[in-house]
């Protein structure tokens, strides 16, 4: 059975400290969804990815991350003479991150509807999408509309989280109305402070909502109740992978069965581990670690 049904776009990260002066720099590869899988199926949870990669060594690296780590890749698509998408990140200690995207024409890019298995979208317990990969073009943002019709059709959960990417759209009037029509299509949204006034019809009180606060923590508004956890005083390595880190902790904890409370303390959990490593995801506990 699969727990989580998710679908994106992996891509190569090139990490440096400044891209102008450095000499070295760290190769790996990124993603929200695939920062989510991985941390699922980390905490033992069934985890299916879909999207799609380059023939290319970046996109080989992307299989093999998600195969090691676990999760089902059988929905993943290799495209021949396309490339697979890079982020080049600029990560100083004290400053927030800054990311150029190089995905243009990118494999991952081309997700299509056509590409969305309905029955096994149906399947799931959960199908998690983000308003990152709906903003890659109108086939991956119809392929994730796809997706969550499959999903409602079979009365699948839904979990949406916002990820507005301001250089990934073509206005902000276009992304409120894509980002709000597929919040008010979830039954769990995710979403970062900034981001409240591009969902606000989503926002009612009988959806399951998560704020998360970086810093100061998090809320979620569950069932007409607020529940708050505080963020982890950790040092911080790079903030990257943070949300998804985050709303990994909180999907696991409410597969678990577990409160809304306790759904927030594993979410501020996951996120403390991804922002103390260089990685998005390589220092996600293991279900043992927890």
């Amino acid at each position: 059975m699969t727990d989580v049904y998710t679908l994106g776009e992996p891509l190569g990260v090139v990490t440096s400290g400044r891209v102008r002066h450095d000499g070295e720099a760290r190769l790996d590869v990124c993603g929200p969804e695939l920062t989510l899988a991985v941390a699922l199926a980390r905490l033992g949870h069934g985890c299916a990815y879909l999207g799609k990669v380059g023939g290319d060594e970046l996109g080989a690296r992307v299989l093999t991350v998600l195969r090691g780590e676990g999760v089902d890749v059988t929905d993943m698509r290799v495209s021949e003479g396309l490339p697979t998408g890079l982020l080049l990140r600029e990560s100083r200690v004290g400053r927030e991150p800054r990311t150029a995207h190089y995905r243009t024409g990118s494999a991952g890019s081309r997700l299509s509807p056509g590409n969305v298995p309905i029955d096994r979208v149906g399947a799931a317990k959960m199908l998690h999408v983000t308003g990152l990969t709906a903003a890659l073009g109108i086939d991956a943002q119809d392929a994730v509309r796809a997706a969550v019709n499959a999903a409602r059709n079979a009365d699948v959960v839904i979990s949406f989280a916002v990820e507005y990417v301001p250089e990934l759209w073509p206005s902000v009037r276009e992304a409120e109305e894509v980002l709000s029509e597929l919040a008010c299509a979830s039954h769990l949204l995710f979403l970062r402070q900034d981001e409240l006034d591009l969902v606000k019809p989503a926002l009612t009180p009988e959806r399951e909502v998560v704020v998360n606060r970086g810093a100061k923590g998090a809320t979620v508004r569950a069932d007409r109740m607020r529940y708050d956890v505080q963020g982890w005083q950790v040092p911080v390595v790079d903030p990257s992978g943070a949300g998804e880190a985050f709303a990994a902790g909180y999907i696991s904890a409410a597969l678990d069965g577990l409160t809304p409370q306790e759904r927030l303390y594993r979410g501020a959990l996951l996120s403390a581990a991804a922002v103390t490593g260089v990685s998005d995801w390589q220092g996600l506990p293991t279900r043992a670690e927890l």
